[in-house]
């Protein structure tokens, strides 16, 4: 196997399931486990892998996680000769609120997932942290009402809230 194609597999592997030891992985490649920690290292030195992160579903973790408040917020920027796109995602990326940035093609420029315990508060964030940078020219938000997939994973519950009907 190249070494290309060895990153590959390990990252699409990893995307699967960030738990997976070095023994599971190099099982499932056919790598030695000092190859798999040899790639996993060169991986996250240069910053390919940023992290390892469980993918949560909140309304599950509600009862001892505390209420969490999801929104998704679309916002545009007019720029000037000085600013550009990275100077305000910098500006952006800098809030704890701020779960993910993306630039984005289409009606509005960046999508921000942004995250906080209650409604007013993601209304108070973008009302006080993002609108007034003087780059922004329109906010519009739209608040998570339920998720069905996330980080690749589907949020599957098998609850049949039908009530059944005898004849």
């Amino acid at each position: 196997m190249s070494d290309a194609d060895a990153r590959a597999e390990l990252l699409e592997l990893l995307r699967e399931n960030a738990r997976y030891t070095t023994m599971d992985l190099a099982r499932m490649t056919g790598l030695t486990e000092s190859e798999v920690d040899e790639v996993l290292g060169d991986l996250e030195e240069s910053e390919a892998i940023r992290g390892y992160q469980a993918v949560v579903d909140w309304d599950r973790a509600e009862a001892f996680a505390g209420e969490r408040v999801r929104a998704m917020v679309e916002v545009n920027v007019t720029l000037d000769r000085e600013t550009g796109y990275d100077d305000v995602a910098r500006r952006l990326v800098a809030y704890d609120e701020v779960r993910a940035l993306r630039l984005v093609s289409g009606d509005f420029d960046f999508a921000v997932d942004v995250e906080a315990p209650s409604m007013g508060e993601v209304s108070r964030f973008v009302a006080e942290q993002v609108a007034p940078v003087p780059e922004v020219s329109q906010t519009v938000t739209h608040y998570v009402m339920d998720h069905y997939k996330e980080g690749g994973i589907t949020f599957d519950d098998d609850e049949d809230d039908r009530l059944s009907v005898t004849p």
